[in-house]
């Protein structure tokens, strides 16, 4: 599953205690998403190229004639047409969600490629946690509601993946407000 929560081994963090961001602290838990790569750069290599074998097997019975040179470029031009997908496809992909969690606040950073970071926070001890089955854009629609917003977390994750999270989320969330103690104000 394509989620990390940092500082930790497995499964959600373990929460010691109170952090806060006022004071400059380090978060709580931190909570990294990104999309599923179904095939790795090693794979892509081997896919290309056996692509390549398989599109030069017919070319065998013309070798040695002018219609080769009359198919070779559009053999060459789809392979480099699905080798070009495939990369923005890898490049559209790079997108990262990232939330992490202090006794005083949250923040969900989505970065994608090319394209200015969108950034949510709130109060984490007045969000809360809704994983709608039906009447979402997808199935399972995992979102975060407060400081009078509802934003998105993991739509590129499968519904199970979500729906998994969902729960991890709660209870973190629920550790997290939990463990806040009163905060003094920062002195200016």
């Amino acid at each position: 599953m394509p989620v990390e929560w940092l500082d930790s081994d497995a499964g959600a963090p373990v929460i010691s205690g109170a952090s806060c961001h006022a004071r400059g602290e380090p978060p709580l838990a931190c909570l990294h998403l990104w999309p599923h790569r179904s095939m790795p750069k090693r794979g892509f290599v081997w896919f290309i190229g056996a692509t390549f074998v398989l599109l030069l097997l017919p070319l065998l019975a013309v070798l040695g004639t002018p219609i080769l040179w009359g198919l070779a470029p559009f053999v060459l031009g789809a392979l480099w047409l699905l080798y070009a997908m495939i990369q923005k496809n890898y490049r559209d992909g790079e997108i990262l969600e990232e939330l992490r969690l202090w006794s005083d606040r949250a923040e969900l950073i989505r970065s994608a490629r090319n394209r200015a970071p969108l950034t949510w926070a709130a109060n984490p001890y007045w969000i809360s946690v809704h994983l709608h089955e039906t009447g979402g854009p997808v199935s399972s629609y995992l979102t975060l509601k407060g400081a009078g917003r509802e934003v998105e977390l993991g739509a590129f994750l499968s519904a199970d993946e979500r729906a998994a999270l969902h729960g991890t989320l709660r209870d973190v969330l629920a550790r997290v407000t939990a463990s806040a103690a009163p905060v003094p104000p920062v002195q200016p």
